[in-house]
């Protein structure tokens, strides 16, 4: 038995809960992809050469707003 290093609670194992590893995981790549967000925007100089991922996220953010 073990300590989780991520939640620190009892695993049964002597690894990291798999949930807590994923959970993580998942976490850095959401960090990683705000990240390249601006990167990619200032990259595309005309709303028509945006990524397809990038346009969904702008069309989310609108949606959002527009419902506030």
């Amino acid at each position: 038995m073990k300590i989780c290093s991520i939640c620190h609670k009892i695993s049964g194992t002597d690894e990291d809960h798999l949930d807590c590893k994923e959970k993580k995981r998942i976490e850095l790549e959401n960090q990683d992809l705000k990240q390249k967000i601006p990167e990619k925007l200032d990259m595309a100089k005309n709303a028509n050469d945006l990524n397809v991922d990038i346009r969904a996220i702008l069309d989310h953010m609108t949606k959002e707003k527009k419902k506030k």
